[in-house]
């Protein structure tokens, strides 16, 4: 029943849709950009002439600490952590690329039945795809799971199902979770909860080093802020 469950919130993320930001016209002219910024962006004076530059954005970097822990105990908590961490990421990943996905086709999808039809075709593909991976997560990785769908798309894993199989299905399914100690309306808040940091600060590193594709979270917190707030702690996964 557990199995089932996880599988109905994967396949509820990607029936749903959300709003994407238009892209930028790559083709944009130069002195139309440069028009709309201030002139100090791009001219530097050096005794009295005037040299053009660009200015260029550069990806935020950042300076991590090394990890220190109190006991043995503790480090080989945060290293399951991290396993298990790094394993589920790329499922939470996949939610939020195909909610955006979703909601680009349906936006071109005008007859309402043609819109369901059109999910459905989308869930049973999800299901044939991953089914038996998701049946394969431990309770553990279940509920980090549920915390990372939320990290990626700001809405619970309750609120998913909800929207695709009404509030009695979320509320069964999230009664069912429950008996396996995992709540589908779990939220990702590494303010207040030092496990959620733990999880965020090993993406951070994962991202970092290569190992994971970095996505942002849409989630309103900031790393650096959130490891000044808890630095005074060890690397543990208690609250």
């Amino acid at each position: 029943m557990l199995r089932n469950c996880f599988l109905v919130v994967f396949l509820a993320i990607n029936a749903l849709g959300v709003a994407q930001e238009p892209q930028k016209d790559s083709l944009m002219n130069p002195k139309d950009s440069i028009a709309n910024d201030s002139i100090e962006d791009y001219y530097v004076r050096f005794e009295g002439d005037s040299i053009l530059m660009s200015s260029i954005e550069l990806d935020e970097v950042y300076l991590f600490g090394e990890l220190e822990f109190t006991n043995r105990r503790d480090k080989l908590r945060y290293y399951i952590l991290r396993r298990k961490t790094l394993k589920v990421y790329p499922y939470a990943k996949l939610a939020a690329e195909r909610l955006v996905e979703l909601n680009d086709s349906l936006q071109l999808i005008k007859k309402r039945r043609h819109q369901r039809r059109y999910t459905r075709k989308v869930q049973k593909y999800i299901e044939g795809e991953f089914s038996e991976e998701l049946k394969k997560l431990t309770r553990t990785e279940g509920q980090i799971l549920v915390k990372l769908i939320h990290r990626q798309t700001g809405t619970t894993a309750f609120d998913l199902v909800k929207e695709l199989r009404s509030g009695w299905r979320a509320f069964w399914y999230n009664t069912t979770a429950s008996l396996f100690k995992i709540s589908l309306k779990e939220e990702f808040q590494p303010e207040k909860t030092h496990e959620d940091y733990l999880i965020e600060d090993i993406l951070q590193r994962a991202f970092a080093a290569s190992r994971l594709e970095r996505q942002e979270s849409v989630l309103d917190y900031d790393y650096a802020q959130l490891t000044n707030k808890w630095k005074s702690r060890p690397p543990s996964t208690g609250n």
